[in-house]
């Protein structure tokens, strides 16, 4: 059992009395799925006021996107007490797998961060030996712990404090949903499901009479492509008109979510077509900013939701792209294995759980993904070899399935945004 502490103990310091939490945070990377979960950074995060224990247990489940189970968090902080800022959380599941705490550290020392808060939830034979293990290790990196605290049943423990006067046997209740920091969360439009698997049902696939209007609007547009491509005369004509239409359409759906708007059947399933080659996938890609990436966010949420399996890979993984740049890289893991589920070998899903999995920052894609313009100057003019990945779609217009191999992708001609290193 934990030696319980109260916040106010002489003992141990006070968490930072102002932090500036990042939007949500925390899944895994699809093939394979990782165990630990990690908040990037974000462009402007809200700020929250942090002047207890219990607001920064408040605080977890909207900095995570979530309630956690059987997890171990650390928050990294940066600057100095009292107005330190909040910079990255990371959580884990537990018991730690083989791996232990990664690479934790060496990300903390990129970022700046200078103190950690770690907290553990679970039950003291499950929690008290992966704190243990990053007390030592925060400690021989020169980190200052801040708290280290065990949750479990609404009430919390601290591993700095054995008073039993300001730190009773039985633990210190906090309110897990209510008071002023998830009020304010709220305001901030940060969101705390129930728990992990709540985020999993967020991104189930639409069913019923939404599914059936989808599907029939996919066989029907399949077949009419499939009929244009059959009547072509002119391959690379045809190749230039189709990129050029899918293009618009990504700035077009755009436009639509950002506004407030949706995609009718018909313009969901046109523009899941076209995003199956990589150019147009591309475009939706390069036009992703901090002043758009709302509109990006509720767009491939919801084709990630209502289109066909085998069209899911370049929505969901567009989902993961934005959902990791607004520091939800809980979303994101959830986005990404629904690309890998569909498609194991799509590159850009498996680029992107590779960076999360390795904990780097957004900014490491951002800085080397290319405008729409020098798109155009380095794959040059459309051919009909791009459109092959789409093509091999038509072939199975029905049901569930694959979706494309990494070979099909690769015919697409890569452009410098789905990086290797």
């Amino acid at each position: 059992m934990p030696f319980p502490r109260s916040p106010a103990s002489p003992e141990a310091p006070s968490p930072p009395s102002r932090v500036s939490p990042e939007p949500p945070c925390p899944p895994s990377p699809p093939a394979p799925l990782s165990p630990f979960t990690a908040l990037s950074p974000s462009a402007s995060p809200p700020r929250l006021l942090l002047g207890s224990t219990e607001d920064v247990l408040g605080a977890v489940p909207y900095l995570l996107g979530f309630h956690p189970a059987d997890s171990l968090v650390v928050i990294g902080l940066t600057g100095s007490p009292p107005r330190s800022r909040l910079h990255v959380t990371v959580r884990w599941d537990l018991p730690l797998g083989s791996g232990g705490l990664g690479q934790i550290v060496p990300l903390f020392g990129k970022e700046g961060v200078t103190q950690v808060v770690v907290v553990g939830y679970g039950s003291g034979p499950l929690v008290t030996p992966a704190v243990d293990e990053a007390l030592a290790l925060f400690r021989r990196s020169g980190l200052t712990v801040v708290d280290a605290l065990r949750v479990e049943g609404g009430r919390y423990w601290s591993y700095g404090c054995s008073r039993i006067d300001c730190c009773p046997a039985d633990g210190v209740p906090y309110e897990r949903r209510a008071g002023v920091v998830a009020a304010e969360a709220v305001l901030h439009g940060l969101v705390a499901l129930p728990d992990r698997q709540a985020l999993e049902r967020s991104l189930d696939p639409v069913t019923g009479s939404a599914r059936e209007a989808v599907r029939e609007a996919t066989g029907r547009l399949v077949a009419e492509l499939r009929g244009r491509l059959a009547g072509c005369r002119d391959a690379d004509g045809f190749a230039a008109e189709f990129v050029a239409d899918g293009m618009a359409r990504v700035r077009e759906a755009i436009g639509t979510y950002a506004s407030g708007g949706r995609l009718g059947e018909d313009q969901a399933v046109r523009l899941g077509l076209g995003l199956a080659v990589i150019r147009i996938r591309d475009e939706a890609w390069a036009l992703v900013t901090d002043e758009s990436q709302d509109a990006h966010l509720k767009l491939w949420h919801d084709l990630t939701r209502r289109l066909e399996p085998r069209f899911v890979p370049p929505v969901a993984s567009l989902l993961g792209l934005v959902a990791w740049r607004r520091g939800d890289s809980a979303l994101a893991g959830v986005a990404l294995t629904r690309a890998h589920e569909a498609d194991p070998g799509y590159s850009m899903a498996n680029l992107l759980a590779h960076a999360i999995h390795h904990l780097l920052p957004p900014h490491v894609l951002n800085d080397r993904m290319p405008s729409p313009e020098e798109l155009d100057r380095e794959m040059g003019t459309p051919r009909m070899a791009w459109l092959l990945p789409m093509a091999a779609l038509l072939e199975d217009p029905g049901g569930p399935g694959p979706g494309p191999g990494p070979g099909r992708e690769a015919a697409a001609g890569p452009s410098r945004s789905r990086v290797t290193g």
